[in-house]
Parts: C-alpha cells; structure tokens; sequence
C-alpha cells in the first residue's frame, strides 16, 4: 500500500470510486442468497417471514407508548376520566414488547441453524469444485491465492445472512416510522438525511480500505500461516531444533506482522479520526430536530404524546438509518470478499472429457502411443518434455530412468490426463487419449507418487482411498494389503485396521517412511486399473526390500501395463524396456542388456551406482 506523502494528515476521503466499487460488489449477494435458499428453502422462508412481523413492531409500540402518555396527561387535566382505556393500551404494549422479545430469540435461533447449514454447504461445493480443477493450477502461486481467500469464505456466513435479511427488516420498519414522520412534519425526514449520509459516505470509503489492504496482502498472510505451521508443528521440530531455527523463524514473523500491523494502523486511525468527525454532524442534526418537535410542542401544535411519539421514532430511524448505512457497509464490503469466492467457483478446467466420449477399451489392444508430445506449463517458456515418441504396448512393464529434473514425473501424469500436452498427442489404441471419458480412464489408471499423502485416517480407509468406492469391501482392503506387505504393518498396530494413522489425533499412530510406503503401495492394488504406475514410491524402504516389493509387483499385475519409476537400476532393470530421460528428452531406449551394450548414460549411470556398493 502507498504510504502518505509528508505533511498529509487528514486530508478528506475520495468516495467515488470505493462507493461505486461497493454498489458492483452488491451483485454477488442473488447468487449468495439463491445459495442460501437451496441450502434450507423451510428455514430461509421461516426467516423472511420472522422478520416481516418483526419490521412493523417499532411503530406499533412507539403509537402505542403515544396513547398511553396522551390519555395520562388527559386524566390529570380531567380527574374521574375511566382508567379502563389506560390500563388497555398498557396491556397492549406489553403483549408487543413480549412478542418483539420472542421474535427476536426465534430468528437468532433461525439465524444461527441457517448459518451453519450454509458455511457446511459451502465448504461441500468448494471441496467438489475444487476436485474438478487442474492439477497445474493448483502449482500456481496466483491460483493458489484466490483458493485461500475463497477458503477464508466458506466459514462466517452466519453473520451476513443475518445482516441481509435484517436490512429488509429495517428497511420495512424506516418505511412505516417515515410515514409517521412525514404525517406530523416532513421536514424531520431531511434533517434525518443529514444526520446519517456522511458517516455512511466515510464508512464505505474505510471498509473499502480494509478490502484492498487485505486482498492486496494475500500472498503475505500466506507467509505468516506458513511461519506459524513449520515454527510450531511436529512436522518441522526435528530441522528447528537442530538447525536452531526458532529464532530465525520467529523473527521473520515478527517483521512481516508488524508490516502488515503498521498498514492496517493507518487505515484504523485515520477511521477513526474521521468516524469522530462525521459522528458530530450526526449528532448535531439529531438535536436540531429535537429542538424542532420541543418548539412546536411549547406552542401548542402537538401534545406531549405527539411529542414523545416524533422524538422516538426520530431517534429510532436515525438508528435504524445508522444501522442500515452501516450495515450497508459491512454487506458491500462482504460482497466484495463474497466475489473472491465465487470467482473460485467460475473457474473451469481447462481438462475435461469430451461431450461424446467413445467406450474405454477392455482390455486395451495396442497401448498408449506419444507422437511428437512436448509439454511446457502455462505461462512458462522452458520445456519439460520434448518431442517424445514411442508406445507403451499392452502387457509391457516400462521403466523411467533420468537424473532429477528430467521430467519423469510429468511424463507419467500426462499419461492420466493431470496435464494435457502443449504439443502432439497420447493416443490410447490409435485413438486420441482426449476422445476417452476422464474418469473412466482415471480408473484404469493407478499412480502412486513418491511423495504420497498419508492420511490421518484408519489404515483400512488409508488403503481403500486408492478405490474410495470399495471403502466397505474389507476383503478387497485385506487382500490389497496383502499383495503390498502392508498386512504385516497392520497387523503390529493395536486395533489393526481400525487403528488411526499419524499423530493429528489422539490414540493415532504413525508409522516409518517405509511402512507408510507399503500402505500406499496397497492403494495401487485396491484398483482393477489395465496401467499401474509407480513414481518412486519405494525410496524410503532398503534396497532389499524394495527387490521384493517389485518382483511381487510384477507377479500380481501380470497381464496387465506397468511404467516404474526408481533410481536403484537392480529394480529397473527388470523392466522390459527402459526409456533413458535427459533434460526432457529420450536420449536412449532398451531393455538392460540393450542400454548397457550401448555405453551410453545410462551404462553410465548404472556403473556409478554399481560402485556405491562395492
């Protein structure tokens, strides 16, 4: 934010672009009520409905209070007038007052059920859509921003459902109580505009502040919840400790909060000091009009029921116009926070299945085919893949082979459809990778990456996310487990496959890098997929152990296409074929015997591990 040039202080607020800024962001309130409507149709009705009856009770009571004061001043100028009228309209006002109270508990009630409802559907739908996006934008920065701000939405809805619909409210109750006004003299109803336009002018402009302070701080709060997480987190305490970041973590904090605290000050003071200066205008021209109705009281124009009537209804729609204004406010302003979520919800993919998409082979015939596929990442102009030809046949086991960087990894996610090629094409037996339904070709497709998430759930849920729709088919989990060696993890834990892994929760039990590892690896055969990838997902377990992991792998899946990625060459080269990657690019292609003949890089390669282990 551009700090003040020296010497300014106080100078006076620009209203016209904050308030044009707030009037457009109240378009995203019909979508947020038809949100709200979908949510709960019985309760958003009954809300309404609470709140009409609640509008017109204001004047009701305050005529009332009027008949009770004028027919008191009567029976003291006329002694023996019948109290029964009196006690009547007290009666009345009671009754108004009691049913005003009750109104108000049942909406809070009606307000906090209907909240709740909503923040729950919305956190639902920004789950499901988020699940529809690409992989490649959750890896942008940009994106990622607009994620955590739609995120920070989803939460806090119950305050502006209340805030919407007690504007109506208030709206209903200015009508009624300006009639009155209007009815006695009409010249209270622009005194009152006075009293409340300038601090809804300044409001406007300050909350418009706050939204560009905090929208334009985004990726800064971003840093300060990530220094939070890796200061104090079980995750981070081992490299803190060792490498004494505390402080260094801890100061990094401290400076970038009190940036961010010194941007919000300036805005709070200045706020402030205006607020101060627009409340005496306000207050001013509420005492005008009192003197006003005191005058016309004094000569005789009005009685002192009249009198009280006028002051309250006054002093009532200047608080009812304060809150509306204000409220007014508070709305645009979480109107403007509202478009953060929902142009989260109005981005597409970029990646989707075809209108008409033809029947995924079973089994596949021929295999996947590269002809000529490149691949970059939006807005970058370094390559990651380039021109890569060649066919996985069906049944074929293919290994990867290239240093860090070569882009393995990316290869085998443009094989699922997680990215889409820049140039060329996939083709799945002679038909364009494109032309099949995403998720039927997802299912036939298992990857298990190295850095695979370990889920604090239950072991058995653990294994079963690899085919989430067969969560309840404990002997295909058992079986899966089996095939990994992940039975022999589970069978030293305390309540087996009902035993919650990690540390988030209590009684949960995490597991080492290797045991993890077999867990995951279970999760590739919960799936009936024809092509089984494996992206380093071994490299926490021995050399031996990961032998055996891929001889057994290679049993279970015959028949069936395989890509494996690893950097130990004992296990690759029990490929059938090996695809050599330097900087994008296929350098060599063969089985073991074929690349080692060739004295290439990966002879090469394979000689310098070799050598570790002598």
């Amino acid at each position: 934010m551009a700090q003040p040039r020296h010497g300014e202080r106080f100078a006076p607020p620009n209203l016209e672009r904050p308030f044009r800024e707030q009037f457009a962001a109240l378009r995203h309130l019909p979508p947020f009520l038809a949100l709200v409507w979908r949510t709960h149709p019985p309760l958003a009705l009954a809300n309404l409905l609470l709140r009409l009856v609640k509008s017109i009770l204001p004047l009701a009571i305050l005529y009332v209070g009027k008949l009770i004061l004028d027919q008191v001043v009567g029976m003291i100028e006329t002694p023996g007038l019948d109290a029964t009228i009196l006690w009547q309209w007290v009666g009345l006002e009671l009754i108004l007052v009691f049913l005003s109270d009750m109104l108000n508990r049942a909406i809070n009630l009606v307000d906090s059920l209907l909240g709740d409802l909503v923040s729950n559907q919305t956190s639902y739908e920004l789950i499901r859509h988020a699940a529809t996006l690409d992989l490649f934008q959750f890896e942008n920065p940009e994106f990622y921003d607009k994620l955590e701000r739609a995120r920070r939405q989803t939460t806090g809805r119950t305050v502006l459902i209340s805030q919407i619909l007690t504007q109506v409210q208030d709206v209903i109750s200015i009508l009624a109580l300006g009639a009155g006004l209007l009815f006695f003299n009409p010249w209270l109803i622009l005194i009152l505009i006075v009293a409340v336009l300038p601090a809804f002018l300044g409001e406007s402009y300050f909350n418009q502040q706050s939204y560009s302070l905090t929208r334009s701080w985004t990726p800064e709060r971003r840093e300060l919840d990530y220094l939070r997480f890796i200061g104090a987190s079980d995750q981070t305490a081992k490299e803190v400790k060792i490498f004494g970041l505390a402080d260094f973590l801890a100061n990094r904090f401290k400076v970038l909060a009190h940036r961010y605290f010194l941007a919000n000050r300036r805005i709070a003071i200045r706020r402030a000091g205006w607020g101060a200066a627009l409340g005496l205008i306000s207050t001013a021209a509420y005492y005008g009009a009192y003197v006003l109705i005191i005058q016309e009281t004094i000569a005789g124009l009005i009685t002192i029921g009249t009198l009280t009537f006028l002051a309250g209804s006054f002093d009532r729609m200047r608080g009812l116009l304060q809150g509306l204004m204000s409220r007014f406010s508070t709305i645009a302003e979480a109107s403007l926070y509202l478009q953060d979520l929902f142009d989260f919800f109005a981005i597409e993919p970029e990646i989707s299945s075809p209108t008409d998409p033809i029947p995924f082979p079973h089994p596949i015939q021929k295999g996947f085919t590269f002809e000529g596929v490149s691949f970059k990442y939006p807005g970058t102009d370094k390559w990651v893949l380039r021109d890569l030809t060649f066919t996985l046949t069906a049944g074929e086991k293919l290994a990867l082979v290239g240093e860090n960087g070569a882009g393995k990894t990316t290869l085998v996610k443009l094989l699922a459809r997680l990215y889409e090629p820049t140039e060329g094409r996939i083709l799945l037996d002679v038909h364009d990778l494109r032309s099949y339904d995403l998720a039927t070709l997802r299912d036939n497709v298992g990857i298990i990456f190295q850095d695979f998430q370990k889920f604090s759930l239950p072991a058995g849920e653990n294994i079963a996310v690899g085919h989430i729709d067969q969560i309840h088919d404990q002997a295909r989990i058992e079986s899966s487990a089996a095939k990994s060696l992940a039975d022999e993890v589970i069978r030293e834990l305390p309540n087996g496959y009902d035993q919650v892994l990690g540390r988030r929760f209590a009684d949960s039990v995490d597991l080492s890098g290797g045991q993890w590892q077999k867990i995951a690896l279970a999760r590739a055969y919960m799936r009936d997929a024809q092509l089984l990838i494996l992206d380093e997902p071994t490299s926490a377990l021995d050399a031996r152990a990961e032998h055996e992991v891929f001889v057994r792998f290679a049993e279970l899946i015959s028949g069936r296409s395989a890509v494996l990625i690893s950097h130990r060459f004992s296990t690759v080269r029990m490929a059938d074929r090996i695809i050599v990657l330097q900087s994008g690019r296929i350098v060599e292609m063969g089985s073991h015997e074929e690349l080692m003949q060739k004295e290439g890089l990966y002879a090469e390669l394979f000689r310098l591990q070799a050598q570790g282990y002598q």
